[in-house]
């Protein structure tokens, strides 16, 4: 019985972890180590960690803090924030992590994913696609943390990133980040379809029946929220949760 890879996406800032909507207004909810020994104990499939400030304040994402993550995890996780050079990857990889995401670089200096890629193996190698509406309606990349147009078309950034190596796309919706009503369906599909490496969801998700409808609907490999994962209720009490394997079960094979 296949399911997909169910993935918490947590928001680092500082030493703390937070959530935003929209890609603004980031709320306190907690300390990063004490979230993943609850996920550690709910069976959580895989974890992300992002640092929100670390591009628009030229740096990356703490090792140290990696490696205190890395010694609690007992899942895999990946890290993202400010990445953009070989070194810092190599780090971050030797501190736990799995998986390095590259966003901002990705678009500025993209000879880093093949690079990255050929050192330490496409499967290391996550390249993150923030993407937001015009008042058009046309799709538009975004960087540094949803601050600047990249001026590039999701698509054709989604194949450049795998052409260059990468194995695998996080595909975040600036518009719905935060907000609890669902994905950006079409945009997951647009992406899934025209790309064949795994595709991960991200953005929107307020319940598992969101989940189902990305994953049969929009063609994604793997469903990452944050919200979901951390807020309980209608008055967004923060409180850590995951879904258990029976009830995914239920959910994938209905």
């Amino acid at each position: 019985m296949f399911l997909p890879r169910i993935i918490p996406v947590l928001l680092l800032k500082g030493k703390g972890l937070v959530k935003t909507v929209k890609f603004k207004d980031p709320k306190y909810i907690g300390d990063p180590i004490n979230a993943v020994k609850i996920f550690n104990d709910l069976k959580a499939d895989e974890l992300v960690f992002l640092d929100i400030k670390a591009s628009k304040e030229a740096r990356t994402v703490s090792v140290d803090l990696v490696k205190d993550i890395g010694d609690e995890a007992f899942m895999p996780f990946g890290v993202g924030g400010g990445i953009n050079n070989i070194r810092q990857i190599e780090l971050l990889l030797k501190a736990g992590a799995e998986k390095v995401i590259i966003n901002t670089n990705a678009v500025i200096k993209p000879e880093l994913i093949a690079e990255a890629a050929k050192i330490f193996g496409s499967q290391s190698i996550v390249v993150s696609l923030d993407a937001k509406k015009s008042l058009f309606g046309k799709y538009g990349c975004w960087i540094k943390g949803g601050q600047d147009n990249a001026k590039t078309d999701p698509i054709e950034f989604a194949k450049k990133a795998q052409d260059l190596g990468a194995g695998e796309l996080i595909i975040n919706s600036i518009d719905l980040d935060g907000m609890m009503t669902g994905y950006d369906i079409s945009l997951v599909k647009m992406i899934a379809d025209s790309v064949s490496i795994p595709v991960v969801a991200c953005g929107g998700a307020g319940n598992l029946e969101h989940f189902k409808k990305a994953y049969f609907e929009g063609n994604a490999h793997a469903l990452a929220a944050g919200s979901t994962f951390v807020f309980h209720g209608p008055r967004r009490a923060v409180l850590i949760n995951y879904p258990s394997k029976s009830e995914l079960k239920q959910l994938f094979n209905e």
